[in-house]
């Protein structure tokens, strides 16, 4: 019963952070569509300023929100990630073939249709990466709406497929969304990343040093021109997996951010990227081909792109899916992943410096995340009406149970420690290169 209810808690969790997130979401369209839009807009470019002596960091609250809050979601993201490749499900690559090929299809598809309504714009190219983005916390939100008819494993499912493409996510932010570079910059981020790792070799498992030394992170990152939310998720890496007294600081700050980012983090980000004023707003922007192209690349890119590279593993042998796994089901949460909503809306601040896009880019945003949610509903109730059971004891989607792995024992999760998908077939995760630390990470002797 302490396992199941445990579950029904992380679960809870996400369904209840993305109602948050949707409800001042809507708050900023309509207070940006009302007699309190000025409030909103100033609000948004309020100044805020730090200084130490002669060194200052002067950005507008919108960017401390993009730059400074996010680089701490992103650092849960790699915890989580770290997290699943040291000694979670997805440490066992036949595990993770099935999500990880179907977010690749989920990011490859959406740009190509992006791409296709925006050969004839070389400005508006730049936003191709807009549509290969997905909101767990709102994914989650509009699965869970189902209640416990939704098969453990279809969540299981939904939740893996968005790790790989937080992964894809902050490969594209580091590759193709950089600035230009400062070279001392970055070799004095290179430098502190360096002391990290070497309090990690040296079994250093205090909170303090990593905090202060990740605080330098960010300032060296942000001012290298690299995105400064990449600093969160290099950070996430040099932190120690284990310590000599069996702890674990990777879950045990894993734990504490949870509910700062669910609550806090992502709702402030949303309320300030979500407002979209419709004064003046005209057919031709709606029928803009970024627009277009973001709607296009959620709603059917990624149904298409997820769904069809499943099924093609599954044709050539692959990967298998259990007896009794309902395809509708399986496809409703293909429609589900083009909710992009806020990494898309992220991912769309980096991609353009002047505001000619803000319009397009949210109209298109809100418009192929709310097809892909409502789409998505609606297939699930379908499918879980045609089961003859109803869904509510259909097989789990991915071979994560003890009957397909016996020589894994479940183990009881700690009440202060996140449980990973090996404790409970699921992940704390929200809804975000840092490519190279995964791979150390997963295969290097650094804890």
């Amino acid at each position: 019963m302490g396992f199941l209810s445990h579950i029904r808690s992380v679960l809870r969790s996400e369904a209840s952070a993305g109602i948050i997130l949707g409800f001042v979401s809507i708050l900023a369209l309509v207070i940006s569509n009302s007699s309190l839009a000025s409030l909103y807009n100033a609000f948004l470019v309020l100044p805020v300023e730090v200084h130490i002596g002669s060194f200052s960091i002067a950005k507008p609250l919108l960017l401390w929100i993009n730059d400074g809050l996010m680089a701490i979601f992103f650092l849960l993201v790699g915890l989580e990630v770290k997290r699943e490749f040291v000694e979670g499900e997805l440490s066992n690559w036949n595990q993770a073939l099935l999500p990880a090929v179907a977010a690749i299809g989920g990011m490859v598809v959406p740009a190509l249709i992006y791409m296709a309504c925006n050969l004839s714009d070389s400005v508006a190219l730049s936003g191709w990466a807009i549509p290969c983005a997905t909101d767990i916390a709102f994914a989650m939100g509009v699965l869970l709406l189902l209640g416990g008819r939704i098969p453990v494993g279809l969540k299981v499912f939904l939740l893996a497929l968005a790790i790989f493409d937080d992964l894809g996510a902050i490969i594209i932010i580091a590759i193709f969304y950089t600035a230009k570079l400062s070279v001392i910059a970055l070799l004095l981020a290179a430098c502190v990343l360096a002391i990290m790792f070497a309090l990690n070799r040296l079994e250093v498992s205090r909170t303090a040093p990593y905090a202060l030394l990740g605080l330098l992170l960010w300032v060296c990152v942000l001012k290298s021109g690299v995105h400064a939310t990449l600093a969160g998720v290099a950070m996430a890496f040099a932190i120690p997996m284990r310590s000599p007294n069996g702890d674990s600081l990777v879950k045990q700050l894993e734990h504490d951010l949870h509910p700062w980012a669910a609550f806090l983090i992502m709702p402030l980000f949303g309320f300030a990227n979500a407002g979209v004023s419709f004064a003046g707003v005209t057919w031709p922007q709606l029928g803009h081909s970024v627009a277009l192209g973001v709607a296009g690349g959620l709603f059917i890119g990624k149904q298409f792109g997820v769904f069809g590279t499943v099924v093609a593993c599954v044709r050539l042998g692959w990967a298998r899916l259990p007896q009794g796994v309902n395809l509708g089901g399986l496809y409703g949460v293909a429609l589900l992943s083009g909710i992009g909503f806020t990494m898309s809306l992220f991912i769309g601040t980096l991609a353009w410096d002047n505001v000619d896009h803000a319009v397009p880019l949210r109209l298109g945003v809100l418009g192929g995340s709310l097809l892909a949610g409502v789409a998505g509903y609606l297939v699930l109730r379908a499918a879980i009406q045609s089961s003859p059971d109803g869904g509510a004891s259909a097989p789990t989607l991915l071979h994560f149970s003890r009957a397909v792995h016996p020589e894994v024992s479940p183990r009881a999760p700690s009440p202060t420690q996140p449980a990973s998908l090996r404790d409970l077939g699921i992940s704390k995760r929200l809804r975000v290169s840092a490519l190279c630390a995964c791979i150390s990470a997963h295969c290097c002797p650094v804890n």
